[in-house]
C-alpha cells in the first residue's frame, strides 16, 4: 500500500510539473467542443450524445496513452527494482480514472455550457459518464503498456485500442442515451451493469497479464 500510494503521488507530481501536457489535453477538449458548437449550432440528442462521446474517446487516448509509453526505459528498470508490477499498473489506472473523471466532467459542463442540456435524467447519465472513463482509463492504460515493448509505440497504440473499445462504447452510446431520453430505470440499469461488468474484467485482467509483461 505504501509503494502504491508513492507511486500515485508520483505521477500526480510528474503531471503537474509537465502542466503544458494537461492543458494540452484540456485545449483540444474545449476547442473540439467549440468546433462543434460553430459548425452546428442546435443538435438533436443523439447527435450530441454521440460527439460528446467521440470527443471524450480521443481525447482518452491522448491523455492516458502516454502512461508507459513516456516512461524511458531507465526509469521503468528503476520502478522494476522498487516496486512491484501489480502496484506499477494499479497506481497507473487509478492515476490515469482520476485524470478522465476530471477531463470528462470539464467536458460535460463545456459540452452543456455551448450546446445546451437536452439530459433529462442526469442521475443515470453522470453513472455511466463515471463508469465508461473507468472503463477507458483502465483499458488504455494496459494497452499502452503493450504498446511502449514495440518499436513504434505510437502507431501500434490506435491499432490496438479501437478495436477493444468500440463494444464499450457502444454500451455507453446506449445507456447514456437511455439516460438522456428520461428512460425508465429498468432499461438503464443492465447497460451501467454490463458496463461494470466489462471494467472488472479489464482491470482484473490487467493486474493478472501484466507481471508478465512487466518482466520483458
Amino acid at each position: 500500500m505504501q509503494h502504491f500510494i508513492h507511486l500515485i503521488k508520483k505521477d500526480i507530481l510528474l503531471e503537474w510539473r509537465q502542466r503544458y501536457a494537461i492543458n494540452g489535453i484540456l485545449l483540444h477538449v474545449i476547442s473540439s467542443v467549440f468546433v462543434v458548437f460553430l459548425s452546428v449550432k442546435v443538435l438533436n440528442p443523439p447527435t450530441w450524445n454521440a460527439l460528446f462521446w467521440l470527443i471524450l474517446l480521443f481525447t482518452s487516448v491522448s491523455a492516458v496513452a502516454k502512461s508507459f509509453i513516456a516512461e524511458s526505459k531507465g526509469r521503468q528498470l528503476y520502478y522494476y527494482g522498487i516496486a512491484s508490477a501489480q502496484d506499477i499498473i494499479i497506481s497507473k489506472t487509478v492515476f490515469n480514472i482520476l485524470l478522465m473523471l476530471v477531463i470528462s466532467i470539464i467536458c460535460l459542463l463545456v459540452f452543456m455550457t455551448l450546446m445546451g442540456n437536452p439530459i433529462q435524467s442526469m442521475l443515470f447519465y453522470i453513472p455511466a459518464m463515471l463508469i465508461g472513463c473507468v472503463g477507458f482509463a483502465a483499458t488504455f492504460t494496459m494497452l499502452s503498456s503493450i504498446a511502449s515493448k514495440s518499436g513504434n509505440s505510437n502507431l501500434l497504440m490506435p491499432v490496438l485500442s479501437f478495436p477493444i473499445i468500440i463494444p464499450m462504447l457502444l454500451v455507453l452510446i446506449r445507456a447514456s442515451r437511455n439516460a438522456m431520453d428520461g428512460l425508465d430505470p429498468s432499461k438503464i440499469w443492465p447497460h451501467l451493469l454490463v458496463l461494470f461488468a466489462i471494467d472488472f474484467v479489464v482491470i482484473a485482467l490487467a493486474y493478472i497479464l501484466f507481471p508478465f509483461l512487466w518482466k520483458d
